[in-house]
């Protein structure tokens, strides 16, 4: 089982000669290359690259199948499978109508729970020290709030010694599922956020700088005095970054954990019937009372019609059982049992 600081090249490497020249070459115009029987090739989000690197091994011990899988982002993993360069996509975001249209009958199927998380480097502050709630988070992606002794941090953190240092935020530069989740967020928290920016994989800015991926906006977090990013818990694990304390709507300063992720996954009671499920801001009653407010499922993208059918089906079905528990370190929830049923019931769509 491969470490944590590791994931990236599992991930990524083991499909870079294949996988992401097969996208190149598709977007100059060429045929998608034929793909072998017995392998699957993935792309998109780099949420779920820290659960790819774990189910990789696994599943070609368990069943002799081998899963590449580039981390390319979620938005580049809706093209590849939207143009048939790969065999499944994955993506934090559900597909908007649009992309379910260019997509051509595919199927979102949620396969892990998990968290994205505000990250920061603040001289002398410590990890999990910071407090944040929506609208102050808002402000400062919005570039109203600039330096980190501003008063509304300071309201927020009584007793921490915040420096005069100028805020640097940074974001996503690729079309990502987690700039989905935290932008979603943002809307719901900040009427001004929800005019003037909105939510998507790709977004206009309104201030600060970029990074490709989770790890490279870890990265430039890491480097940045200053700075405050989003990025999943995994690679916050990875780069022992800083995380904050995140204000939920029943007033608690939370963290984002097994348990505070299942909290807010209570939001899913029924399914809609294209699974689309959005758990960011859950209400302020007592059974939300420990839930991380940037929670998120995150999905695997088919076509309802592939050569590849049986394959596919399989391994998403290893995932949703077998491939739970190995992925929990890493701060991937158990999924909900009624999300598990919807799982099943798309994947019954897919044939060859």
């Amino acid at each position: 089982m491969p470490k944590l600081g590791t994931f990236i090249r599992s991930a990524a490497v083991t499909a870079l000669a294949g996988l992401v020249a097969a996208v190149a070459v598709t977007a100059a115009g060429a045929a998608p290359a034929k793909r072998s029987a017995t392998v699957l090739q993935g792309a998109g989000s780099s949420l779920v690259a820290p659960a790819l690197a774990i189910w990789q091994p696994l599943y070609s011990q368990a069943r002799g199948v081998v899963v590449n899988y580039a981390s390319v982002g979620s938005g580049a993993g809706i093209a590849a499978i939207t143009s048939r360069t790969v065999d499944f996509g994955a993506s934090d975001a559900p597909l908007t109508p649009d992309q379910a249209t260019a997509c051509n009958n595919c199927v979102q199927i949620p396969w892990a729970l998990t968290a994205t998380v505000p990250v920061y480097n603040i001289p002398g502050v410590a990890d999990t020290a910071l407090k944040l709630d929506g609208p102050t988070l808002a402000n400062i992606f919005l570039g109203t709030i600039k330096t980190w002794n501003a008063a509304a941090i300071k309201k927020l953190n009584p007793g921490l010694n915040l420096p005069n240092t100028n805020i640097t935020v940074v974001h996503r530069s690729d079309g990502s599922g987690d700039t989905y989740v935290f932008s979603d967020y943002l809307s719901k928290v900040s009427k001004t956020w929800a005019n003037q920016v909105g939510s998507a994989t790709s977004i206009n800015w309104p201030t600060g700088i970029g990074g490709k991926g989770n790890s490279g906006v870890a990265a430039v977090v890491k480097e940045t005095t200053g700075s405050i990013g989003y990025i999943s818990d995994a690679y916050v694990l990875q780069n022992h970054i800083a995380k904050a304390r995140l204000k939920n709507a029943a007033g608690h300063y939370t963290l984002p954990s097994l348990t505070s992720i299942e909290s807010a996954a209570q939001l899913v009671t029924k399914v809609p019937a294209d699974n689309k499920i959005s758990l960011t801001d859950p209400p302020s009653s007592k059974k939300y009372k420990y839930a991380w407010p940037l929670s998120t499922f995150t999905y695997i993208i088919i076509p309802m019609q592939t050569d590849k059918a049986k394959l596919l089906k399989n391994f998403v079905s290893w995932a949703l059982t077998h491939g739970q528990a190995p992925i929990r370190k890493y701060v991937f929830a158990p999924m909900p049992l009624v999300v598990v049923r919807a799982a099943n019931k798309s994947l019954g769509k897919i044939h060859t």
